[in-house]
């Protein structure tokens, strides 16, 4: 339908106003001009538009917005996991579409345990495979190369959320942030949650403790040898429901 406006749109200008606009776009480098018309920039709207429960069943959308919105008009590259639609081939990836809208010169990856090739389209490709399958995801790695987004909507089993970002955000790109939502189910049995909040197995309690690493140069240790955490988050925001990690050198300035 918006394609057909906007075709309809161009088709209504004249040579010399085709001219014009095309002016105004170079001169202010507008080059999503389109989405801009179609708020292309709102990603609460365009969660709306394209039916994904990153607005509406959660309220995620304003979170991403303030982090991601500096990487809008970048070449980037996103890979979220989970296509969503569960086994159904046909079904999900509507958030997909929603990343390759709000980031139009971005390229978009998926992975997913079940067949979703039908929601491929350009700049949208998914991978088939486990989240905890680690010669799966160094494939999909080498595949996509360097990444400067990871969101993890996979599984949400405690076990796969830590081993899965234990993996790939050491293969984050610097300055890349790595995601994680539906953090709830750390209290949730059925995902290998607990409402023990000292359970050490829980995904919750595996995050709560990188505070402690960018505080690292604090410890009063002379003995303390700084980790890969240690040296590698330089920032972590806690929401309801999702995690922010920033991947950047940790350099202890205050």
């Amino acid at each position: 339908m918006l394609e057909q406006i906007k075709n309809r749109f161009k088709k209504s200008l004249g040579a010399e106003q085709k001219k014009k606009l095309h002016h105004f776009i170079a001169r202010n480098k507008v080059i999503g001009f389109f989405n801009g018309l179609f708020f292309g920039g709102n990603l609460t709207k365009l969660a709306i538009l394209y039916g994904t429960d990153k607005w509406g069943l959660h309220y995620y959308t304003p979170h991403y917005e303030s982090h991601l919105k500096k990487f809008r008009h970048k070449k980037i590259s996103l890979l979220e996991i989970g296509v969503g639609g569960y086994d159904n081939p046909h079904k999900g990836g509507n958030s997909l579409r929603m990343w390759k809208r709000y980031f139009p010169f971005g390229k978009i990856f998926s992975l997913d345990i079940y067949d979703k090739s039908p929601q491929e389209e350009r700049r949208i490709k998914i991978f088939r495979g486990s989240q905890v399958d680690t010669t799966f995801l160094d494939e999909v790695v080498e595949s996509i190369g360097t990444i400067d987004v990871i969101i993890d909507d996979g599984s949400h089993i405690n076990e796969h959320v830590i081993a899965t970002f234990q993996h790939l955000f050491p293969k984050l790109k610097q300055n890349g942030i790595y995601i994680i939502e539906d953090t709830q189910t750390s209290y949730l049995e059925h995902y290998g949650g607990s409402l023990d909040l000292e359970n050490p197995n829980t995904l919750m309690n595996f995050f709560k403790k990188f505070p402690d690493n960018l505080n690292h140069k604090e410890f009063a240790s002379a003995d303390y040898k700084p980790n890969y955490y240690d040296q590698n988050i330089s920032e972590i925001h806690f929401y309801h429901n999702m995690i922010f990690l920033y991947k950047g050198k940790n350099q202890g300035n205050s």
